[in-house]
């Protein structure tokens, strides 16, 4: 088999390839596919047969998953809090070593994109729709209820202020959001963007995850190991992919029922999650530059209007002030909120902290791919910068908006919609819309949260798309469209029987199951990324 057929990407000469029938790529004719056969067999077949399962056994399947949540996160909560420190400390220090020089790409290498293209996508496809759905809730919900570190809620048991604990509170509200939303989520898609990134466009490896361990097992990468790794990976990144869309489908319906009456039922969920899907597939039949790329700038610019909007109308001097706040409040409570061990918090630890470990993982594997696409010409110094500390700051800002304008309202106004969506009747999908509801043209700004939801969801389906093909092609980033339109339908059934499987608890539970295995993986990842750089700079093979 010619080296063409195996990746797009040049071969470096320095690595020793076996190359062959069974290892890095088996082409296969029918249906103008072209297919990794053990990766894509066992993912597609594995994963068609779960959704089947779910659909036929919804009782049996819901029961599972609500088991699997609530042992991986009473149980594992210490590994994945401990995994997510490790990955911010192994970003910070590339910054400061000299590893921080290597260019993606070679010396020579120019970016492809410009930053606010790069920006834009990297931003789309890393925390979109969960902005949307988490950015008014979890501030609040912090504040009132599940007590991070202990701090006491500023509510008594039958809802009266208690002036008090207001402060501390608050504070501690928006520093454990924070603490979900800045450095540890990006430092686990830094590491996954960076060893696809390095090993692709500096060693001439195919673009696929074993090629990332290459410096670890090497040609055995090519073999049942490198496949057991892929298929690890597909499975995190569409269980992942569909906690996401999951969540979004949830608050778009809410959105839609909330402004225009549509009824909430899992019915309108299927058919929006179908529509989204079939609009998607557009988008992944003209590619990363044609499709994902504008979906994500329009995303970056529907999203700007509507910070700048929430900024001037609730009061931009306090909303500056909230971000002030919560940066110094970040950084005094980060290492009492990374501590896994003598806490007592275990609502917030359990229900919060490892669920969200687990879905940034499981998520990686699509994020950092996607960003590692989009990232060849820059110093790895830059791009562990701008794909660590720049999005932290911009999810900061986005929950100082949102969460501290919702804050504000709760502890203002007995009678706040939010209050009542998050604290007195647990709706979560609903909490955006009630924020909103207390600014002027509520309706016209609602509309705008649906579409951004709706968009974000979008640009997720297409990318996480292109994302898995290119895994399950061994690495190829232009395989045939039937294989792109395959993955892009098979994400929409993961989320459609996830819902009527369980609903958000069982999407939830699956982004846990498939975030532990590739947790480990990510671990291993650091120290193949760390022996990569180093035999990057002193010019040997690896």
């Amino acid at each position: 088999m010619a080296e063409s057929d195996i990746t797009d990407v040049p071969m470096d000469p320095s690595v020793k390839y076996e190359i062959g029938q069974d290892n890095i790529q088996t082409s296969v004719g029918p249906f103008g596919l072209d297919i990794h056969n053990p990766v894509f067999l066992v993912s597609g077949l594995g994963i068609l047969a779960f959704v089947l399962g779910t659909l036929m056994f919804p009782e049996g399947a819901t029961a599972l998953f609500n088991g699997i949540r609530g042992w991986l996160t009473n149980h594992l909560d210490w590994f994945f809090i401990i995994a997510g420190n490790v990955f911010v400390i192994f970003c910070l220090l590339l910054i400061v070593t000299p590893l921080g020089n290597v260019r993606l790409g070679g010396a020579d290498a120019t970016p492809d994109y410009s930053y606010f293209g790069w920006f834009a996508m990297l931003f789309a496809a890393g925390m979109g729709i969960g902005l949307m759905f988490f950015g008014v809730l979890e501030p609040v919900y912090h504040m009132a209820i599940s007590e991070p570190l202990g701090v006491p809620s500023p509510f008594d048991a039958d809802g009266n202020l208690i002036p008090e604990n207001v402060a501390a509170a608050r504070a501690m509200g928006m520093a454990a959001t924070t603490y979900h939303w800045a450095l540890h989520p990006w430092a686990m898609y830094a590491v996954v963007a960076l060893a696809l990134a390095f090993f692709t466009y500096n060693r001439g490896l195919p673009l696929t995850i074993r090629s990332a361990f290459y410096p670890i097992f090497g040609n055995r990468v090519w073999g049942p190991t490198g496949h057991v790794i892929d298929t690890v990976a597909v499975f995190a990144t569409l269980f992942g992919l569909a906690t996401s869309l999951g969540f979004g489908a949830e608050q778009a319906v809410a959105g839609l029922n909330y402004l225009f009456g549509v009824p909430n039922t899992d019915a309108i969920k299927v058919i929006l999650i179908i529509a989204i899907t079939a609009v998607a597939l557009t988008s992944v039949l003209k590619g990363l530059d044609g499709g994902v790329k504008r979906a994500s700038e329009i995303n970056m610019v529907l999203a700007f209007i509507l910070l700048v909007f929430v900024i001037f109308t609730a009061g931009a001097g306090r909303i500056f002030g909230d971000f002030f706040a919560t940066l110094r409040a970040y950084v005094g409570e980060l290492v009492p909120l990374s501590s896994p061990f003598g806490r007592s918090d275990d609502g917030f630890r359990h229900g919060w902290t490892a669920f969200y470990w687990a879905w940034w993982i499981s998520w990686s594997p699509f994020v950092g791919m996607f960003i590692a696409r989009v990232s060849r010409g820059r110093s790895v110094r830059e791009f562990v910068i701008c794909v660590l500390l720049i999005p932290s700051l911009v999810c900061t800002l986005w929950m100082a908006v949102f969460g501290g304008t919702a804050i504000e309202q709760v502890l203002t106004n007995p009678d706040s919609a939010v209050k009542a969506y998050v604290i007195d009747s647990y709706s979560p999908e609903l909490s955006l819309f009630g924020m909103l509801s207390e600014l002027p043209l509520a309706p016209i700004t609602s509309v705008i949260g649906i579409i951004l939801v709706i968009v974000f969801f979008v640009t997720s389906s297409d990318s996480g798309s292109l994302v898995i093909d290119t895994i399950t092609a061994g690495g190829k980033t232009d395989g045939p469209l039937p294989q792109r339109v395959f993955w892009c339908v098979l994400e929409g059934l993961v989320a459609i029987a996830l819902l009527l499987g369980g609903g958000l608890a069982a999407l939830q539970s699956m982004a846990g199951a498939t975030g532990f295995p590739f947790a480990v993986l990510l671990l291993l990842m650091c120290v193949a990324i760390w022996m990569g750089l180093r035999a990057e700079r002193r010019g040997m093979p690896l």
